[in-house]
């Protein structure tokens, strides 16, 4: 081949290889920074599913003394439970009505047991909380049960089935749920966790060393660099996925993101 052709074929084909170089450097370049990005926006999803189970499980413990170890428990506890909520009638600033509260109580105290705030309420005021004598007022504690669904996750965009089921996930896969009470200095802690993994490590050969991983919140995204980001959070003992509370030790409550 003359020497001509074997020119022309250089400024030919090196251009197209040079393009060819640069698509890949600038794609592996993209690719993590991409990943990180819709890693990102996927995280804010499950963030507020999960302060929406920590705010269902604190109302939760409130009612029972214990916290749901299960989604179905907590959607039904949303659906018809009862929050108990303290409700502070008059001022403790107005000394009249605290000189009206305490000859009621003595007027109609029986030996040692008194008239409750809930009877006092119900005496001298109406359902709304105004005095029937606007001219007679009283400082009252009063408590009243007003359905969940009606204090908690009050949001336009809230779905109580969203507390069940990973996002961006498989349509059956769920939210890991743990509920415990543990001793701590001697006085039973009840705790709770809720975690979203972002993918999960599944052992195929012990003795091996084989495994591979089951993609969760981030399913369907770059595989290499889920199982990346995954087993470098495993080797630094933090968790693969985001969590909410802990059953291991207490932790009020708190998320791996805070």
């Amino acid at each position: 081949m003359k020497p001509q052709v074997y020119k022309a074929l250089t400024y030919a084909v090196l251009p197209i290889c040079i393009v060819v170089l640069a698509f890949f450097c600038i794609n592996s370049i993209l690719r993590p920074l991409k990943f990180n990005e819709e890693k990102a926006a996927r995280e804010q999803v499950a963030i507020q599913i999960l302060k929406d189970i920590r705010t269902l499980q604190v109302g939760f413990k409130s009612s029972y003394g214990h916290y749901s170890p299960t989604a179905d428990s907590l959607i039904m506890f949303y659906k018809e439970g009862n929050v108990e909520v303290v409700k502070q009638i008059g001022s403790k600033d107005d000394s009249l009505a605290l000189l009206n509260t305490t000859k009621l109580k003595k007027k109609h105290q029986r030996g040692r047991k008194t008239i409750s705030d809930e009877e006092l309420f119900q005496k001298y005021y109406n359902e709304d909380g105004t005095p029937k004598d606007p001219k007679f007022t009283l400082v009252l504690t009063t408590t009243t049960k007003i359905p969940v669904k009606d204090t908690l996750c009050k949001r336009p965009d809230f779905k109580i089935e969203s507390i069940k089921y990973i996002p961006f996930s498989s349509k059956n896969d769920t939210i890991i749920y743990a509920a415990d009470i543990k001793t701590v200095s001697g006085v039973k802690v009840p705790l709770f966790e809720a975690c979203i993994p972002y993918a999960e490590k599944i052992t195929i050969n012990e003795k091996e060393g084989t495994y591979y991983y089951r993609e969760h919140l981030l399913k369907g995204m770059n595989h290499q660099l889920i199982v990346n980001h995954c087993e470098e959070r495993l080797d630094t003992e933090r968790y693969p996925g985001l969590k909410v509370g802990s059953i291991s030790a207490p932790n009020n409550n708190a998320g791996n993101w805070e």
